[in-house]
């Protein structure tokens, strides 16, 4: 192991001059000073929740970790989850201290993504979240416009929010749920705001999850549910000037960029306050006409899925007509 630069809380941190991302004059040293700067307000949205983070190692191209490295020191909290999608079990990193923070920081992990749900109950999302994605990334203003039709279809069904800039090009919107409510429900509640939030301007805003069906609208990504994580407030992105994930008032949303936000400008943003917790609702009961209309709706992914796969039978069919019909059929042609 090199040497250490210096040590704080009893963690090692290494090759602090080291450039961060290429293209910035940020170094490692300035995300380890903002992770700890900021510490008493990121802490908080990681806090108990199963960890992924992504980082930029010099000479590589970024990456998600979500498993944690043997290297791991025994003090770094972990819980182990079964990963569906890799068909094993995950062990997560639960960042609940500075001394863990810090550790991460030195790995050069710049991106922090929680899930939505606690350690405790990795199943139950605390919150319901809507991911509005404009169609490229110099269309934000496109993004707080669709915010405001999911302000919208919030409060026509009683229900409030906190909104954030996503750190990239889009904005996160978070509604805490009752503790106790049903995973299922939150998912559907998630989809049927989605779905009415695009009906009051279908000029603007769909759920279509197959992109070219979009057309140039925001996408409201109702899909950030179950087991799923979205970056945390306060934490940096890796773009462009290393932009951070930050919560905006809604009366202001209009007036920001994400390039207001940066590994530079946050610290003073709350050095006194914790703009994220201030505006953050308490949890709220899920309407159930609300609930019963999202479980009509179909998940999105799988939706697109099998609408993926009639496509392609489709241009299998319509190649197969091309070919004129003495075209001889192969076995795995037969099969499909």
């Amino acid at each position: 192991m090199a040497a250490a630069d210096e040590m704080r809380d009893g963690v090692p941190l290494t090759n602090l001059d080291q450039p961060l991302v290429a293209g910035s004059d940020l170094t490692k040293r300035d995300l380890v000073d903002y992770l700890d700067a900021v510490r008493d307000r990121l802490l908080p949205a990681l806090r108990n929740r199963p960890l992924s983070v992504v980082r930029a190692l010099r000479g590589q191209a970024p990456f998600m970790q979500k498993n944690l490295p043997r290297y791991t020191p025994d003090w770094v909290r972990r819980v182990a989850l079964w990963a569906e999608a890799s068909h094993r079990e995950v062990s997560y990193a639960l960042c609940d201290d500075r001394r863990t923070l810090l550790w991460f920081a030195n790995q050069r992990s710049v991106e922090y993504h929680p899930t939505l749900a606690t350690a405790d109950d990795p199943q139950r999302p605390t919150h319901l979240v809507l991911d509005l994605d404009p169609p490229d990334p110099d269309a934000f203003g496109l993004a707080v416009a669709a915010a405001g039709l999911v302000r919208q279809a919030l409060a026509d069904a009683g229900l409030a929010g906190a909104v954030k800039t996503s750190g990239a090009k889009g904005v996160h919107v978070f509604v805490p749920v009752e503790p106790g409510t049903d995973p299922a429900d939150t998912a559907a509640a998630t989809r049927a705001l989605a779905a009415r939030a695009a009906r009051i301007d279908p000029a603007l805003a769909t759920t279509a999850f197959i992109r070219e069906d979009r057309g140039g609208r925001v996408f409201v990504d109702s899909t950030r549910a179950g087991g799923a994580t979205v970056v945390a407030a306060y934490s940096p992105r890796l773009r462009p000037g290393v932009p951070v994930s930050f919560p905006v008032d809604w009366a202001d949303l209009a007036d920001v960029t994400p390039a207001d936000f940066t590994l530079r400008t946050v610290p003073a943003l709350v050095a006194a306050h914790d703009p994220w917790s201030a505006r953050m609702p308490a949890p709220q009961r899920l309407p159930a006409d609300l609930v019963a209309e999202g479980h009509t709706i179909p998940v999105a992914r799988v939706q697109a899925m099998h609408e993926g796969k009639r496509r392609a039978r489709a241009r299998r069919a319509a190649g197969a007509d091309a070919d004129g019909p003495g075209r001889s059929r192969t076995a795995d042609d037969a099969a499909r």
